[in-house]
């Protein structure tokens, strides 16, 4: 056991340190050349802005820690969780399945749009001569995980596309850990419910040693998801609002999509403070998740500020599938018993609501 937790607080001390050398999904919204000329411009200093905002900047500090407060205790009140835990208990059993099928039309989406993982990493120069037949893989993938057929078999193909764009784009791809995090799990416990694998006729031996795995495996099944998902949001972050924070400027500053204004005009907010602001709202949310705190209300105001980014920027929907159909997941399931509110406040089959 010991030697489980000081490999699992080793690979958290690297993770801390590769977002020097993430991409950021907003970037997408910035033309290459808008790219470049962030990735050169040296970044603003983001406590010269905290001081010159200061006012605004404990304001709006205090009332998102109000914020917090508020929901933690409303989810703790034992009259909320009588009425709320009964259904949410039952809701926990499709989690799997929902994160599951997010990772199947995924691949499949990313098989039409001839790209893995995103628009940036296209088939044709992540397997060259070979990008058809990563093609068809990802469909074969996609239609096996969505099923629940064969689902290891899926994962293992899926982890091995993942290590060809690896392989090429290096330490790039630690943007998608949340491909990683869901490969992992399906590795651990397969198809789990609701899946054809649950139907599947194997030999006594192979039924009963992969039964075992699944009940040893499953408690841990979130805690991977959680952990790489919220990694994932954290290395975007980091990357696009402090390290090259040019490049969440200029989100901040242009009129995109067809707009007449700009991100900051809408909001009301100076520029640098809006990605100062937004910088540190990522960061926090990242390490709800990470450490399991108020889960389902994160996984909500995710869900809310992607739809409405979706629908501002006018960005393709298919990269972005995962980053919806996950949170939906994380909703659903709430808390594994890994989590902080999860080891402290959960009872048996009561725990906090958001």
């Amino acid at each position: 056991m010991k030697k489980i937790f000081s490999t699992f607080f080793i690979a958290t001390a690297v993770l801390f340190v590769m977002p020097l050398f993430a991409y950021a999904h907003e970037v997408y919204v910035l033309s290459r050349d808008q790219v470049n000329a962030g990735l050169i411009a040296p970044p603003f200093s983001m406590l010269e802005v905290a001081r010159a905002n200061a006012d605004q900047f404990f304001f709006w500090g205090f009332i998102a820690i109000l914020v917090v407060v508020v929901v933690f205790f409303v989810s703790i009140l034992r009259w909320f969780e009588n009425v709320c835990d009964p259904l949410l208990i039952k809701a926990k059993h499709y989690a799997p399945a929902v994160a599951r099928i997010t990772l199947g039309v995924s691949f499949i989406a990313a098989a039409h749009y001839q790209a893995i993982f995103g628009p940036e990493l296209p088939l044709l120069d992540v397997f060259g001569s070979y990008a058809s037949l990563a093609r068809a893989a990802l469909v074969g993938i996609g239609i096996l995980i969505v099923l629940g057929w064969y689902v290891r078999f899926a994962a293992l193909a899926a982890l091995l596309l993942f290590s060809v764009a690896a392989l090429k784009y290096g330490s790039y791809m630690f943007t998608y850990t949340s491909y990683i995090g869901e490969i992992a799990v399906l590795l651990l416990i397969g198809a789990h419910r609701f899946g054809l694998d649950r139907f599947a006729h194997a030999k006594v031996g192979t039924e009963h040693f992969l039964a075992m795995v699944v009940k040893k495996l499953a408690p841990y099944s979130f805690l991977v998801l959680r952990v790489s998902f919220g990694f994932s949001l954290l290395f975007a972050s980091l990357y696009a609002k402090f390290l090259h924070n040019a490049l969440a400027l200029q989100v901040a500053t242009l009129p995109l999509a067809g707009h007449a204004h700009s991100l900051a005009y809408y909001f009301g907010f100076e520029p640098h403070f809006l990605v100062l602001g937004a910088g540190i709202l990522e960061v926090v949310l990242a390490l709800f998740f990470i450490f399991g705190l108020e889960i389902r209300f994160t996984a909500l105001f995710i869900e809310f500020w992607l739809l409405l980014s979706l629908w501002y920027f006018g960005e393709s929907v298919w990269p972005h599938i995962i980053l919806i159909g996950i949170p939906i997941a994380f909703f659903l399931y709430g808390y594994d018993r890994f989590s902080l509110e999860g080891l402290f406040f959960k009872k048996g089959n009561r725990e906090p609501v958001f």
